[in-house]
């Protein structure tokens, strides 16, 4: 499945029916995960009767077409289904009880309620919401695929406008010559990240580049009067400000990812739980601007597109074990150098990164890529661990 992203062009009230269309979504929504508290609804498929139940009682919600309601009420059953797993699975901590939404920055529409144009340049929304016909504008060209392919589309709003999803069915396979090369990688908050042949990354630091300038747009949301256009203003600038470190982000780790899957064939990386390691309050934002999650995502993403081989490896004692006689040298953070009694003197996070790698060859293989599925949540099959067998791995 492939995410194509348009900006759209319109006037301020077909904008206003995005808006009204958006709530509705959000209204659909938290009145199913209301029906699945007081039990009124036990499945995805009571959920859906239950849709054509909330249009004739509320005129609003009649607006919306009858499958961006049903796309609604998938959206409340992903929560409730993924509560029911972090059960089975007894997962430590909250279990993630699912919750009313308040601020709904979506539309989706499945495969009615929509017009394409022949050029591919406009799309015509034929509900009674009012949205009426938006132009589009993005690098993309539709004209490759048919009509019957786009299974969804997607309306959201974002802070420097608005823009249309168009998720197309399609397998997405590209082939490149073998390099040869095999390589680990370390990641660090000091660089990105340091590969087995000793190469490292600068570390990009987005957030906290521009940490006077979010600062400067905090000041300014903060005084403004609450309710004021002033205010609205002032908080649509500071989201702009998010934004745009979050688009560095994901172009800095598509690019990265594409670079190291085309340059090797097999890549072996730490299997990082990076939601515990941001619970330490010391280098929690440090943690979350270098966005290792992300780079890993698409990592593994491009692995399967290249068809290449990625392997997750288990972190633990990388850095304290030395590459070359496998003594453990136990070392605190502050240590940068890895120096053993054989004579190994290496980079701290060189020695893990070939430390990495060792761990991953030592495994049968790897198979487990993330992909893109319709509701533009990333779909993921576990990656194989060292010493462990294909048999072993499952889909999550």
């Amino acid at each position: 499945m492939l995410i194509f992203e348009f900006k759209t062009y319109g006037k301020a009230k077909q904008f206003n029916a995005i808006d009204e269309a958006i709530r509705v979504t959000q209204f659909i929504r938290n009145k199913s995960i209301r029906l699945w508290m007081d039990g009124e609804a036990k499945s995805w498929v009571e959920l859906s009767r239950h849709c054509a139940v909330i249009a004739k009682e509320f005129d609003f919600a009649n607006k919306l077409n009858s499958m961006a309601r049903q796309a609604s009420a998938e959206r409340a059953w992903a929560a409730i289904s993924r509560f029911y797993d972090h059960c089975k699975k007894q997962i430590p901590g909250k279990k993630g009880f699912p919750q009313f939404q308040k601020d709904c920055r979506s539309v989706e529409y499945k495969t009615s309620g929509w017009k394409l144009a022949e050029n591919r340049k406009s799309i015509t929304f034929t509900d009674k919401c009012g949205i009426g016909k938006l132009k589009l504008k993005g690098t993309r060209d539709l004209h490759f695929y048919q009509p019957d392919q786009i299974k969804r589309v997607r309306l959201v709003k974002r802070a420097d406008g608005y823009y249309a999803q168009f998720c197309i069915s399609v397998d997405r396979s590209e082939s490149v010559e073998p390099s040869g090369n095999v390589i680990g990688l370390d990641v660090g908050l000091k660089e990105f990240y340091t590969d087995s042949d000793g190469l490292m990354v600068e570390n990009p630091r987005f957030l906290r580049k521009s940490e006077r300038r979010l600062k400067k747009a905090h000041r300014r949301v903060s005084k403004r009067v609450k309710g004021s256009n002033n205010r609205g203003k002032a908080r649509q600038i500071l989201g702009k400000r998010h934004l745009k470190i979050s688009r560095q982000r994901k172009d800095h780790a598509v690019k990265l990812a594409r670079c190291v899957i085309t340059s090797n064939d097999v890549v072996a990386y730490e299997d990082l739980s990076i939601k515990n390691m941001a619970k330490n309050h010391c280098l929690a934002k440090s943690i979350n601007d270098a966005s290792w999650y992300q780079f890993r995502v698409w990592m593994e993403y491009f692995g399967k597109v290249f068809g290449k081989i990625t392997i997750a490896v288990i972190p633990n004692g990388t850095s304290q074990e030395c590459s070359q006689c496998g003594v453990v040298v136990k070392k605190g953070l502050s240590t940068r150098t890895h120096v053993c009694q054989c004579g190994c003197e290496l980079d701290r996070d060189h020695n893990a990164a070939r430390n990495i790698l060792s761990r991953g060859m030592s495994t049968v293989g790897h198979t487990g890529t993330f992909a893109l599925d319709a509701s533009n949540a990333w779909g993921e099959d576990t990656s194989t661990h060292a010493g462990a067998t294909l048999l072993e791995q499952v889909t999550s």
